[in-house]
């Protein structure tokens, strides 16, 4: 089922192979390798970068290892999976909304307000006595935050960068979360079987949140376009 769906990529695919528009005249047409080296030189794309490898982090680890830390405290493995159900539907709207909050305020602000609250949750989770009721609070919390950074980190590549090649750009920014993806589980894993607990990966959790909130403030949003334009007019 997963391969048919997949499969309708292809035809879907179609309604993109349209002829592009001639650039207007006077202007040159930016390279494939100019602009991976255009975005290589902006700082603000590493930041992007190293934010994904965060969320890849949370979103990997909580996947792979709350069942565990929930019946490790005591409740039934139930309770985990009602979690990562509720944690799937509230991601739902959390997804749309933030992709819907990202056209009308600023993306790297929403960003920064998502790890942000994403450390809150975690800590709820972690310094809180665990019953059904405090899980079940984090579950749909998180859910909300879940992939919300995904419209808004592609939404600023393509913002930044242009949409010729917000593709590659993002798929690139996107590596990094699948880095903070392997960390995340292999880490947590690791320090689990090292000191048979979760304490640990969960409190890196914590502090990862604080420098992807933080690491996503000094991206400048202004196309680099317009800023290109605007130098050369002065």
């Amino acid at each position: 089922m997963l391969a048919g769906i997949a499969a309708l990529i292809i035809p879907l695919t179609l309604a993109l192979a349209a002829k592009p528009a001639a650039p207007a005249p006077g202007v040159r047409q930016q390279s494939m390798g100019e602009a991976l080296r255009e975005a290589m030189g902006e700082k603000g794309f590493h930041m992007l970068f190293w934010g994904y490898f965060v969320c890849g982090f949370h979103i990997a680890m909580l996947t792979v290892h709350l069942p565990s830390f929930v019946t490790d405290a005591g409740l039934k493995a139930e309770h985990g999976m009602t979690a990562l159900a509720l944690i799937g539907l509230f991601n739902i709207v959390g997804t749309l909304g933030a992709g819907w909050l990202g056209g009308r305020f600023s993306k790297k602000y929403l960003l920064s307000t998502i790890y942000s609250v994403r450390g809150v949750l975690i800590a709820m989770l972690v310094f809180l006595p665990l019953s059904p009721l405090v899980l079940y609070t984090f579950a749909c919390g998180i859910g909300l935050l879940w992939l919300g950074t995904v419209p808004l980190t592609n939404g600023l590549v393509g913002q930044i960068f242009g949409m010729r090649y917000a593709a590659m750009l993002a798929s690139i920014v996107f590596f990094g979360h699948q880095i903070g993806s392997f960390v995340g589980v292999w880490l947590a894993g690791y320090l689990y079987d090292t000191t048979g607990t979760y304490q640990g990966a969960f409190m890196a959790s914590i502090g990862l949140s604080v420098f992807a909130a933080l690491i996503n403030l000094p991206v400048n949003e202004k196309p680099i376009a317009e800023r290109r334009h605007a130098q050369a007019v002065a």
